[in-house]
């Protein structure tokens, strides 16, 4: 059976954090298009194919950081979270907090997951590989 191409938008600033992401699914299952935006403004213009993005593919799941300048992450999780189009779209919050405040708003704001990255290389491949495989191998999300 050939491999699903699927569609990952990672929301990071950190390039370091991003390249750890990319280094992840290159090693995984899936064959993904990766596609990476440092802030939450740019975030909801790919998601709303707007400007620049104009012709960007509609993301099969949204990794997504907390800490991002000019939008927050619990901001893009807010907006994308109440538009009908968008809010189907599973957002796994993928960030160095563990406070618990931020998981409990996160999850208010109905996110589909939050994890608190590791600090370990090996563990934070891990993560990338399972949370990738769950969503975009196992979970039947509907069609856009």
């Amino acid at each position: 059976m050939p491999l699903r191409t699927v569609d990952v938008l990672l929301v990071e600033d950190s390039e370091a954090d991003a390249d750890l992401v990319r280094e992840a699914l290159a090693g995984g299952k899936l064959i993904v298009n990766l596609a990476v935006v440092q802030d939450g403004e740019a975030a909801m213009s790919y998601l709303r194919r707007e400007g620049t993005y104009a012709s960007a593919p509609r993301p099969d799941l949204v990794l997504l950081d907390l800490n991002l300048p000019n939008k927050s992450g619990q901001e893009v999780l807010r907006e994308v979270k109440s538009d009908p189009d968008l809010g189907v779209i599973p957002i796994v919050v993928l960030t160095t907090s563990a406070a618990d405040q931020d998981i409990l708003r996160s999850y208010q704001l109905h996110a589909n997951a939050y994890i608190a990255k590791p600090v370990e290389f090996e563990s934070f491949i891990q993560i990338v590989n399972q949370v990738t495989e769950f969503w975009l191998s196992l979970v039947v999300l509907p069609r856009a």
